[in-house]
């Protein structure tokens, strides 16, 4: 089943439309080892910059 995984770096190869996240797996970590207590402290490491 397709996710719809909203996004909107809208810089990223894999971003589709501006809204959406088109990558076939998204990882995403923990600035603080393997727990985060809020999404700010998270970063999707499937981002790839590519152009506007």
């Amino acid at each position: 089943m397709a996710l719809d995984v909203l996004c909107e770096v809208a810089n990223c190869v894999h971003n589709r439309n501006g809204k959406s996240c088109g990558a076939d797996e998204i990882y995403v970590v923990s600035h603080q080892g393997n727990k985060a207590r809020n999404s700010e402290e998270t970063d999707c490491k499937t981002f790839e910059p590519g152009t506007l």
